[in-house]
């Protein structure tokens, strides 16, 4: 696939009414701002839009999601830029590109301005929200709306504030019922923050709170690259670090509940199976330490995950 460094990578649902209930395709954003798709059965290759050429509308973080209510399968691409640009694109408007087709003109279904560099995203695809942090530690959420016009959308910002942590976010991840979310830093250190300023139907008024983690017995300070939540058990979610671990928390109780062996490099991305019983974790160096001539080769682990790992334990009063 032609194109510069790939920076981010997201892969759209596809609905059980679809013929194959498998992913086929990849869509990827590349540090000279491109978006693409690829198709892993045919290697064909689409563009699907660019942010810009350059180093610096290089395209940081992608996500997938769909504002079709007769369809599970995700119809749209949501980009975040470095130059504080955040584009939805409709797959459907851009379904005639073809594998010789570089043409980058293509046009954002939607589009709003960041107040800086786009981080991280992650989507709340039950209410069409999308929360990207950026430079300057704020936190930006937006509600997705669909015009009257046929395929036109709006990105409407609902919220914008400080984050909790002091430092740059590396990752954030919308809590399974969209009330909060959690995010990391390059401190060694996990947020958990709360939503009830936008949600009508929230429990009731929950505190904040950030715990450390990704350290060594000597203080010493590994970045947090990657959170995801356990699709069944809801208040489980689990950490990757540079300190080459996986950790599972119970976010309720504010405990651990497991950790895995060291492995041979920094984790860059981790992700539950559907059903919770497995846990694929890439290893690979994120360059926190700057250039190596030398480093664990990048890898890709399939770990079980024990219900009795991700089971929150009794608390006792």
């Amino acid at each position: 696939m032609e194109s510069g460094p790939l920076l981010s990578l997201a892969i759209p649902v596809v609905g059980s009414s679809s013929s194959s209930s498998e992913a086929k395709t990849i869509v990827t954003g590349g540090l000279d701002g491109s978006i693409k798709s690829f198709d892993i059965t045919t290697s064909m290759v689409q563009s699907i839009g660019s942010h810009g050429s350059g180093n610096t509308n290089a395209c940081s973080c992608l996500a997938t999601m769909s504002n079709d209510d007769d369809s599970s399968s995700s119809n749209l691409v949501v980009s975040g830029s470095w130059n504080r640009q955040l584009c939805v694109w409709d797959l459907r408007q851009n379904s005639n590109s073809n594998s010789n087709n570089n043409n980058n003109n293509n046009t954002p279904a939607a589009e709003a301005v960041l107040p800086g560099k786009a981080f991280a995203m992650d989507v709340d695809v039950s209410r069409n929200r999308i929360m990207v942090a950026t430079s300057g530690r704020r936190n930006c959420f937006f509600d997705l709306r669909m015009l009257k016009e046929k395929n036109k959308f709006q990105l409407d910002s609902v919220l914008e504030r400080e984050s909790s942590l002091k430092f740059q976010t590396r990752c954030v991840k919308f809590f399974p019922n969209g009330y909060g979310f959690c995010l990391g830093s390059i401190e060694g250190r996990v947020g958990v923050e709360f939503l009830d300023a936008l949600i009508n139907d929230a429990p009731m008024k929950l505190t904040k709170y950030a715990f450390k983690c990704h350290r060594d017995s000597n203080g010493l300070v590994y970045p947090v690259n990657a959170i995801d939540f356990h699709p069944t058990h809801r208040h489980t979610f689990a950490t990757g670090g540079c300190d080459g671990t996986v950790v599972l928390w119970d976010g309720k109780n504010k405990k651990k509940l497991t950790s895995t062996p060291k492995f041979p490099t920094s984790i860059s991305a981790l992700c539950f199976s559907p059903d919770g019983t497995e846990l694929a974790i890439a290893s690979s160096y994120t360059h926190e330490e700057g250039d190596r001539e030398q480093h664990p080769q990048d890898e890709l682990y399939i770990r079980p995950i024990l219900d009795s790992e991700a089971t929150p334990k009794k608390v006792e009063k």
